[in-house]
C-alpha cells in the first residue's frame, strides 16, 4: 500500500463549500416524508383508568418525540400533522370538510414542537376542543387531502409514509358509501408509493381491524412487522415502540451477487443489524449567515497560475531510483481487484471458526428477490443445508468498487419466533470478517504473582454478590446523550438542556449495601498492614549516571558521499525525517514542504545535478 505522489506541480486551494458523502447504495434518493393523520373524535379524548392519559394525549406525545428526533437527526425530512373528524375545516383550497391541516408537509422546527406541546394535557385537550373540535368523519376526504399534500411538494421524496392514529375500528359507523370511498382513496395512495400504517389505540371492547382497516393499511414490509399490527396500544411506551419500528428505514448497505460457481448468482443485500451511536459530523457554516457551505477543491499550476484539468494531473512513484509516471485510469486499474460481490470458495466445519477471529462487527446477509428471481429459494436451501451440516461458507468478499478483497465466513442463522409468533431473529447469514495472517500478533503478557486459593474464593463471593443481568439498552452513552440534549435545547429555543442521568456511573451505596464486610475482608487478605491505596507513591530518585536527566541522542550527520550512496541504492527512504532535514540544511537544499517524500525529492535533485 504505497502512497502515490501528485506530480502536477500544482497548488491546492479550497473554497467554502462542502461536498456530499455517499453513505449507501440505495435504490431511491431524496427526502423522507411522514404524515400523521390523527382522529379528533370525542372518543380519543376520553381519559384512561387511574388517571392514565387519553389516546389523543399519547398521540401528541409521540408526534412531539418524532418532531424532536427529526430536528436533531434528519432535519431535511418532511413531516405533517392532519386531524380528521373535526368540526372546523382547514386545508389547502378548503376542498374537504371536517379535515384540519394543523401542519403542512414541511421541515420540522422549534415553533412546530411548541404548537404540538400546546395540545398536550388537560389544557391541550381544551385548546383542541376550541380550535378544531369534533364533528363528522370522512376518512376518504382525509386521505384525499393527504394525497394533495404530497402532490404539492416539488422536491424528490424517497420514502412516503402515512400513519393513522385512531381508537375507532368503524370510523363511519357502518356507512358503506364512505367506507368504499376511503378504500378507493387508500388504494390510490398506495399505488403512488405511499405506505399507510395503522397505529390503532385501545378502546372498550377491543379494536377489530377486520371490520374496516384491513383494506386500508399497507401489507407488512417484512415478517418482523406482523406482530405490530395485531394488538392495539394502551401504553405510551408501546405506541412509541411501534412508531419507531415503522419510522426507521431498513436500508441495505450494498446489494451484491453471491456467486456459487458456474454462473449461478444469488442477489443478496448487506445489512448492519447494530450500529454504534456516534456524534454526527460537524458542518461548516458561513460566518455571516450561519448557513451550511460546500467545499470545492481546485488545483492550479504553481508557475503559470492556470487551472489544471483532471487529465493534466498524473501520479508518480519512485521505484529503483526512477520516477514512474502513470495515468489516473492506470492507477484505478491497479487498485481494482475484481467487481464487487461474494464468491463462494468452500465450506468449513463450525469448530474451525474461533472466537479470536473476531476483528470487526459482523453484517447480515439476506436475499433480494427483486434483483434476481429465485434468489430467496436458493438462498433458503443454502441456509438450510449449512445449518443441518453445521458448517459455514467461506467466501471472498469485495464490498465496493476498488475495495480490497476480504475473506469472510457466512455463519447460518435460523429464524426465531416468540410466543406470539412474532419474529425476533431473522433467517440469514451473519458475515464474519476473517483476519489475515499478519493480523495475528504475539503478545508478551507481564508476569505477576498468582493469587492464593483463599483470595480467589473471597473474590468469588464478591462477584456473586454483584452479579446482575446485563442489558445493553439499559446503559446509554452519557456524552452522546448530553450532546443531543444540547442540540435539542438549541433547536427548540430552550433556556437550558434537560438533565441526564449517567447510567454508567457505579451505584456506590447499593454496592456497599450488598457487599457488607466482604470488601474489608478481601483487603485484609490482599494488602499488607497499614497500606493506604490513596497515598501518593514516592518520587523516583534520579540516578547519578544520567546526571539528573536523560542524555540527548547525538546528531547523525551524513557526508555527501554517504548521501550519494543512499541515492544510488535507493535507501533514502530508510532515513528519518530529522536526519533528512539536517542533510538539507547542511548542503543548502531548499524545500517547499516538510514531508518525507518532499525532502527526498529535493535531495535527489540536488545530488544528481
Amino acid at each position: 500500500n504505497k502512497q502515490w505522489n501528485t506530480i502536477s506541480h500544482g497548488l491546492v486551494t479550497t473554497e467554502s463549500t462542502r461536498s456530499p458523502s455517499s453513505i449507501g447504495d440505495y435504490k431511491i434518493t431524496g427526502r423522507d416524508s411522514l404524515v400523521f393523520l390523527v382522529d379528533a373524535s370525542k372518543e380519543m379524548f376520553i381519559k384512561g383508568e387511574d388517571g392514565e392519559p387519553s389516546n389523543f394525549d399519547m398521540t401528541m406525545q409521540v408526534v412531539r418525540t418524532v418532531y424532536t428526533s427529526k430536528i436533531i437527526s434528519s432535519d431535511k425530512d418532511l413531516v405533517a400533522l392532519v386531524f380528521y373528524g373535526t368540526e372546523e375545516s382547514k386545508n389547502p383550497r378548503n376542498s374537504f370538510k371536517h379535515v384540519y391541516v394543523y401542519h403542512d408537509l414541511s421541515e420540522p422546527g422549534a415553533k412546530r414542537v411548541q404548537e404540538v406541546d400546546a395540545l398536550r394535557g388537560e389544557k391541550g385537550a381544551k385548546l383542541a376542543a376550541e380550535t378544531i373540535g369534533s364533528g363528522e368523519t370522512s376518512l376518504g376526504d382525509a386521505l384525499w387531502c393527504c394525497a394533495n399534500l404530497y402532490s404539492d411538494i416539488k422536491l424528490r421524496l424517497s420514502h412516503k409514509r402515512l400513519m393513522i392514529f385512531t381508537c375507532r375500528d368503524e370510523p363511519h359507523g357502518g356507512d358503506s358509501v364512505k367506507d368504499r370511498q376511503a378504500r378507493t382513496k387508500a388504494s390510490d395512495l398506495k399505488e403512488t408509493g405511499v405506505v399507510i400504517d395503522l397505529m390503532h389505540l385501545m378502546k372498550p371492547g377491543g379494536f377489530d381491524i377486520s371490520l374496516f382497516f384491513c383494506d386500508i393499511v399497507s401489507p407488512p414490509e417484512d415478517e418482523s412487522e406482523l406482530g405490530l399490527q395485531l394488538q392495539p396500544s394502551d401504553k405510551l411506551e408501546d405506541l412509541l415502540k411501534r412508531v419507531r419500528a415503522k419510522e426507521l428505514k431498513k436500508r441495505a448497505l450494498a446489494r451484491l451477487n453471491l456467486c456459487l460457481g458456474e454462473g449461478i448468482n444469488v442477489a443478496v443485500g448487506i445489512y448492519a443489524t447494530a450500529v454504534a451511536a456516534r456524534k454526527p459530523g460537524s458542518i461548516k457554516l458561513y460566518r455571516e449567515t450561519n448557513e451550511p457551505v460546500r467545499s470545492k477543491t481546485r488545483t492550479f499550476h504553481t508557475q503559470t497560475g492556470s487551472l489544471l484539468l483532471p487529465s493534466e494531473i498524473k501520479k508518480a512513484q519512485y521505484y529503483g531510483g526512477k520516477e514512474i509516471v502513470m495515468e489516473r485510469d492506470e492507477v484505478d486499474a491497479i487498485k481494482k481487484f475484481d467487481d464487487p460481490g461474494l464468491f463462494l470458495i468452500g465450506f468449513k466445519p463450525m469448530e474451525k471458526l474461533k472466537l479470536h477471529h473476531h476483528i470487526r462487527p459482523a453484517v447480515f446477509l439476506y436475499p433480494e428477490e427483486d434483483e434476481v428471481k429465485g434468489s430467496s429459494c436458493l438462498f433458503s436451501a443454502l441456509l438450510k443445508k449449512c445449518s443441518e451440516r453445521n458448517v459455514f461458507a467461506l467466501c471472498r468478499f469485495i464490498s465496493r468498487r476498488n475495495y480490497p478483497p476480504r475473506f469472510v465466513a457466512l455463519l447460518p442463522q435460523n429464524e426465531e419466533l416468540d410466543e406470539g409468533k412474532v419474529q425476533i431473529t431473522p433467517p440469514g447469514f451473519n458475515v464474519i470478517y476473517l483476519p489475515f495472517a499478519d493480523d495475528f500478533r504475539t503478545l508478551d503478557p507481564p508476569q505477576f504473582p498468582s493469587a492464593s486459593q483463599t483470595q480467589v474464593d473471597k473474590m468469588k463471593e464478591i462477584v456473586s454478590k454483584l452479579r446482575f443481568k446485563y442489558r445493553s439498552e439499559g446503559f446509554e452513552n452519557p456524552v452522546i446523550q448530553q450532546h443531543f440534549r444540547n442540540l435539542e435545547a438549541l433547536a427548540l429555543d430552550m433556556m437550558a438542556p434537560e438533565e441526564i442521568e449517567d447510567l454508567i456511573m457505579p451505584k456506590v451505596d447499593q454496592i456497599d449495601q450488598r457487599l457488607g464486610p466482604l470488601v474489608q475482608e478481601f483487603k485484609d487478605l490482599v494488602y499488607p498492614a497499614y497500606y493506604n491505596p490513596e497515598s501518593k507513591p514516592a518520587a523516583k530518585r534520579k540516578t547519578a549516571d544520567t546526571g539528573g536527566g536523560a542524555e540527548k541522542k547525538p546528531k547523525v550527520e551524513l557526508t555527501e558521499d554517504e548521501l550519494k550512496a543512499h541515492v544510488q541504492n535507493n535507501t533514502l527512504v530508510k532515513l528519518t525525517v530529522p536526519v533528512l532535514k539536517d542533510a538539507c540544511k547542511q548542503f543548502g537544499v531548499r524545500t517547499t514542504g516538510t514531508k518525507k517524500q518532499e525532502l527526498i525529492d529535493a535531495l535527489i535533485a540536488r545530488l544528481r545535478s
